[in-house]
């Protein structure tokens, strides 16, 4: 599109220079012909004199003084009023162009002006207008358009294939590090781009690359580390499941005999077996969690009644008189009973120890899911804390550091919530107190 603009425009600009060569031309040829023959008239001048005057100047000419007129071909319909106003005013040569018959003309108007011998010039009254056929002119214009319009013609489509290759060439380099980038934002961290050349982009590529092997290096060590910890944990916990199991033998022999001891000896006593216990679920809550990391928890599905499963699951932990139960009769969910039981177990657990009473339980269905709601009545969860509360080994107060909770309730919560293909949602309540909302489909993804 420049190009063809420039095209136009330099042809344009030639034509308007030929004509304005050619108005020139004619101009000065007229004025040298009246100037030739002005010596020879006599004032006031007849009628003869201005037939010779017009004869002298050529074809398409008037001449006028006062009333007399001579004119031959098409002068006298090429003259316009504005044209003569112009002249008379002026005393000077008006040049106008204008279009007849469909072909463009150029009418000259000029006065004879008389030089005394005093150097003033007076005008004699005399006026010759010339009219000239331009067509010739406007021809050798439009040949000289249409030869820029078919050079444009043929040079831009080359210009554009030119234009084209040219920004292939820039941009290609770009697009492939633009994949690659794209790839490496979508994890493939061993996309890259091979640079080429020796410009900014292909510096910038070098650059790209050497941050994504640092970042491909950092990765794996951090994956390295992370599969280094969930063994050590797996390990660790397994190794200690026999001496616990030894320990909670003699700490249940140890609370038998507590009652028959010394008080100091009977809190000490006390201390042992509440620590113990503590322990155990720790590495119960440990070895859970490290079957998830290593992808080795499976699910046992059967067809379950939820309000059964949830009675179960208080009656069996002593908490039916502490918590309130909304089941409505008859709601079936294919599901894992165990691990249902331990997200069940581990909110309402969190509720107790943590919460006001009373603690209520709510579930609902729909076609497609069914809702598990746990709301406790104390202070529910600050701002600060909503965004951890699933975070393993968080808590939120350090008070509660030697409560008996591990820190990892909530999180194997929600990993069994999410092993059924649903999840745990934490909020509070309208009326204060936090939140809990499972949500199960009704038959659990395979995993």
């Amino acid at each position: 599109m420049g190009a063809a603009a420039a095209g136009a425009a330099s042809a344009g600009s030639a034509s308007a220079s030929l004509m304005d060569s050619t108005r020139r031309q004619i101009t000065e040829t007229v004025a040298g012909q009246i100037s030739a023959f002005a010596p020879q008239l006599t004032y006031p001048p007849d009628q003869a004199a201005l037939d010779r005057l017009r004869a002298s100047v050529g074809p398409n000419v008037l001449v006028t003084y006062g009333p007399l007129r001579s004119e031959e071909g098409e002068g006298s319909h090429l003259v316009t009023a504005a044209l003569r106003t112009e002249v008379g005013l002026r005393h000077e040569v008006v040049t106008q162009r204008l279009t007849a018959d469909g072909a463009p003309w150029l009418v000259i108007g000029t006065p004879i002006v008389i030089t005394g011998l005093d150097g003033v010039r007076t005008p004699s009254g005399i006026e010759v207008y010339s009219g000239h056929d331009l067509s010739s002119v406007q021809q050798q214009t439009d040949a000289l358009i249409r030869s820029a319009v078919l050079a444009a013609a043929m040079t831009i489509p080359l210009a554009i294939v030119l234009a084209l290759v040219a920004a292939g060439g820039v941009l290609r380099p770009v697009r492939q590090l633009r994949d690659t980038a794209r790839r490496l934002a979508d994890g493939d961290l061993g996309a890259r781009t091979a640079p080429k050349g020796v410009d900014e982009l292909a510096q910038l590529t070098v650059t790209i690359n050497e941050m994504a092997e640092s970042v491909q290096r950092s990765l794996t060590v951090m994956a390295q580390m992370q599969i280094d910890a969930r063994r050590f944990v797996a390990d660790v916990s397994h190794e200690l499941r026999t001496p616990l199991s030894t320990l909670t033998a003699v700490i249940e022999v140890l609370a038998t005999m507590a009652d028959e001891m010394e008080p100091d000896a009977r809190e000490s006593a006390q201390l042992a077996i509440t620590e113990t216990h503590r322990l155990v679920r720790l590495v119960e809550d440990l070895m859970e969690v490290s079957r998830f990391d290593a992808g080795t928890a499976r699910l046992r599905p059967e067809e379950i009644d939820v309000g059964d499963a949830v009675r179960s699951c208080l009656r069996a932990r002593s908490w039916s008189d502490d918590v309130e139960v909304a089941v409505p009769d008859g709601i079936r969910l294919r599901a894992d009973r165990r691990r249902l039981d331990i997200v069940v177990a581990n909110l309402v657990g969190n509720a107790l120890r943590h919460g006001e009473r009373p603690v209520r339980v709510c579930v609902s269905a729909s076609s497609a899911s069914v809702r598990i709601d746990v709301i406790d009545h104390g202070p529910g969860l600050s701002q600060d804390v909503l965004p951890h509360v699933f975070d393993r080994f968080y808590k939120a107060d350090v008070a509660r550091s030697r409560t008996p909770g591990s820190g990892l309730g909530l999180a194997i919560a929600r990993e069994n919530a999410r092993a059924h293909g649903g999840d745990i949602v934490a909020g509070n309540a309208s009326g204060g107190g936090a939140h809990f909302v499972v949500e199960l489909p009704r038959t659990p993804e395979d995993r």
